[in-house]
């Protein structure tokens, strides 16, 4: 738990770098139960990179929150969350502790569904309401190579902009050289995406794990690179339109 507490000293010592409210009907549910269910949920940003939702005290299902050490005097406190035979001691409070003041963080991964509105969370966050995804068709010429090689080379692509992010390039299966590529058993979750699968890519020898990922059923937003490769820019060589691409 040396996590949380790192977390909560961090937090009610030099607060939050943001915190907003939202009207979104936010419900968590674990062992059967819905053990909250809020429409005054609080974004939260820990760092500057995503939000997690910050649930209130008074959202719980009665008994389904607890104190783990009553006797402690801090400002925040770790806690317990359990109902229909499930728990979760991912859980960190706050009393007295300026805009956290009797909010709740559980980890997203303890519960066995977050639900926005009547959407299933996605991820490992929800989505930040300031950032989104946009995928464009484009016929600029990508091409990928690794250690000399060219694995693919396609002009017909689905370019994917996310907001404070690097572009990243789709292409359609048939551009990709298949020889290099063998299958992984890696899955990941994206909020705005969906859940990837990937593919290993090997050549002279010389392997990169995971370095080919695909979405055979993105959500609604990014439905234009469903069953694209998508190769890391950071793992390989991504030429557009023959320039080289920094790493």
């Amino acid at each position: 738990m040396a996590d949380l507490e790192a977390l909560g000293k961090k937090l009610t010592t030099e607060g939050p770098h943001k915190i907003e409210g939202t009207s979104r009907r936010v419900r968590g549910l674990l062992g059967g139960n819905y053990v909250f269910d809020t429409t005054a949920a609080r974004y939260v940003w820990e760092h500057p990179y995503y939000p997690y939702f910050y649930i209130p005290k008074t959202a719980f299902k009665k008994g389904a929150l607890e104190r783990v050490d009553p006797s402690a005097k801090k400002p925040y406190w770790l806690g317990k969350l359990g109902a229909g035979g499930k728990s979760t001691d991912r859980v960190l409070a706050f009393d007295h502790a300026g805009p956290l003041e009797d909010l709740v963080r559980i980890e997203v991964s303890a519960l066995d569904g977050w639900f926005v509105e009547d959407e299933k969370l996605l991820g490992p966050h929800p989505k930040d309401p300031y950032k989104r995804v946009e995928c464009i068709p484009s016929s600029r010429e990508i091409r990928i190579e690794f250690d000399g090689t060219v694995l693919a080379k396609s002009s017909q692509n689905i370019f994917l902009f996310e907001t404070m992010l690097r572009p990243r390039y789709y292409l359609a299966t048939t551009s990709v050289d298949w020889e290099f590529l063998t299958e992984s058993e890696t899955t990941s979750y994206c909020p705005y995406k969906g859940m990837a699968n990937y593919y290993h890519v090997k050549v002279n020898e010389k392997e990169i794990k995971d370095a080919v990922w695909y979405y055979r059923y993105p959500t609604a937003e990014s439905a234009l690179v469903a069953g694209r490769l998508c190769f890391y820019n950071e793992k390989v060589d991504v030429f557009v339109d023959g320039m080289k691409e920094e790493k």
